[in-house]
């Protein structure tokens, strides 16, 4: 009798390895190890750069689920210096081959469009709501004693770098009056935070928290939506400006800052000169205002933080002549929604302080970015609730909201406008006109759906497709003084007609 060896006996009679077998071979080990590694590479987020692997893409058209906030609560440092940028500035006279000027602008110029600073559509106001602005314009225009129209300006990213906003404070203050430039931040708190006609300085260390994040726990960030905080030894200076034809006198430096226990102490000189120690310490957080007052002209005010923390919010510069005061309060990444972040009570007070005659809102650049995630009718409401609590905080304020400007993005080698652009300025128009606030829309203006794409050939608009160059914001400037002046033309011929009677 033959005796069959072990391996023989296991083998079976076709030739092909049982299964038992197949598991163990080598062949299926090196795969299983292969399909081991790689699912510990798909779960593991710092490996990500790794992966092989990457989840299917979303359709088109299914809109994005909306991401959780990541803004978290606390202070983060300024590591920059706040310096005097000359090259920054918005040219007074904006030429064909003026260069770019802001820190958002890129020259892209081709050949210069026609120059018109008409406004292509009016502003609608069934309301008149801005009569109440128009009716202390009128005063201002008659250089009334004390007749200063204060403009207060909230923007994101183009106005934080005082694009548009300064072509239209330096034409109102041409015709009206110049009394004095507005509120500025103690410091940049963004790279992008410029403002033209005034110089600023600042230290580097200045600890901020802002209402697109870091947030303040007690939500307390004065008008601009940043708070400063400065331990001791540092400065900011801010004063009149040094060249040009716009910003050179101040009458009176006003400094926004917290009151709160513990607080230190902020020295403040004018010119070299000290002239004034402000006790930041109190028994409970409140914003107060310290008013110091200069002969009118050119001046620089110095804040030295001293003994301990002290929180700052801005600084607003006036004088004691007629004419107009427009402070552009721009925030990097703003949704106007955003703005809730503020305390209410603290808001007000904030805005209160200012007594602006009249209010602009000129969002729509970062909720377009948001795409579909942030549905119409929330973003509706969210508008609605900021506009409304605004006009509590300054009953006698008239109201204007700026429609959106167009946004392209790119699409099989073509500019289109971002879908969600008509569906902004759509739902920005029925707020304003249910608030009773004046609407005008630079959308429209532009030229409508694709206007990005020829404002981007003709250099008006920037290389992302989403904000103005140095000319483009000029021209934007004009046409919202050109819209205001033909409805203040109105305006003052129904007065007219009215005394007439």
């Amino acid at each position: 009798m033959t005796t069959r060896s072990p391996s023989a006996s296991s083998a079976p009679a076709d030739g092909l390895e049982r299964p038992g077998h197949v598991l163990l071979s080598k062949p299926v080990w090196a795969v299983l190890t292969l399909l081991l590694l790689a699912g510990v590479v798909q779960l593991t987020p710092r490996l990500a750069g790794l992966r092989i692997l990457s989840p299917a893409p979303r359709i088109a058209s299914e809109p994005p689920t909306p991401a959780p906030s990541r803004a978290r609560l606390g202070e983060t440092e300024i590591d920059l210096a706040t310096e005097a940028r000359a090259d920054l500035a918005q040219p007074e006279i904006v030429g064909p081959r003026a260069a770019s000027g802001g820190p958002i602008a890129r020259e892209v110029a081709e050949e210069a469009p026609p120059d018109s600073e008409a406004a292509p559509v009016p502003i609608v106001d069934a309301a008149r709501s801005l009569d109440r602005f128009f009716t202390q314009l009128q005063r201002s225009e008659r250089h009334e004693p004390g007749a200063i129209t204060r403009i207060v300006f909230f923007g994101d990213s183009v106005v934080a770098s005082d694009f548009g906003t300064g072509t239209l404070r330096r034409v109102l203050d041409a015709r009206f009056g110049d009394a004095g430039h507005g509120f500025v931040l103690v410091a940049n708190a963004w790279p992008q935070y410029f403002h033209n006609d005034i110089y600023r300085l600042a230290d580097r260390g200045f600890r901020v928290s802002r209402i697109v994040g870091p947030r303040a726990a007690d939500g307390l960030y004065g008008l601009g939506g940043v708070s400063f905080t400065g331990s001791s030894g540092l400065r900011s200076r801010i004063g009149t400006a040094k060249t040009g034809t716009f910003g050179r006198n101040v009458s009176r430096f006003e400094i926004a800052y917290l009151s709160q226990p513990g607080g230190g102490i902020l020295n403040a000189s004018v010119d070299g000169n000290p002239v004034r120690a402000i006790d930041t310490n109190g028994p409970e957080k409140r914003a107060e205002f310290a008013e110091i007052r200069v002969p009118d002209g050119p001046h620089e005010l110095e804040l030295l933080t001293q003994r301990g923390n002290v929180r700052m919010f801005g600084v607003a510069l006036e004088r004691d002549t007629p004419g107009i005061v427009l402070d552009a309060i721009g925030v990097v990444g703003a949704r106007l929604r955003t703005f809730a972040e503020i305390d209410e009570a603290h808001f007000a007070k904030a805005l209160g302080w200012r007594h602006p005659n009249l209010i602009v809102y000129q969002f729509g650049a970062n909720e377009s970015g948001d795409g579909f995630a942030y549905p119409m009718p929330e973003y509706h409401r969210s508008m609605k609730d900021f506009i409304a609590r605004a006009s509590l905080a300054a009953p006698d304020a008239g109201c204007l909201v700026i429609g959106a400007m167009d946004r392209a993005r790119k699409e099989n080698d073509r500019l289109v406008t971002v879908p969600v652009i008509p569906l902004i300025v759509e739902e920005q128009r029925k707020a304003a006109a249910e608030l009773g606030c004046a609407f005008w829309s630079a959308y429209d203006a532009m030229g409508g759906r694709g206007s990005m794409a020829k404002w981007v050939r003709l250099g008006l608009g920037t290389a992302d497709f989403t904000h103005p160059t140095s000319w483009g914001a000029d021209k934007l400037g004009k046409w919202i003084y050109s819209a205001l002046m033909i409805r203040y033309a109105e305006f003052r011929a129904r007065s007219a007609a009215s005394a007439a009677k």
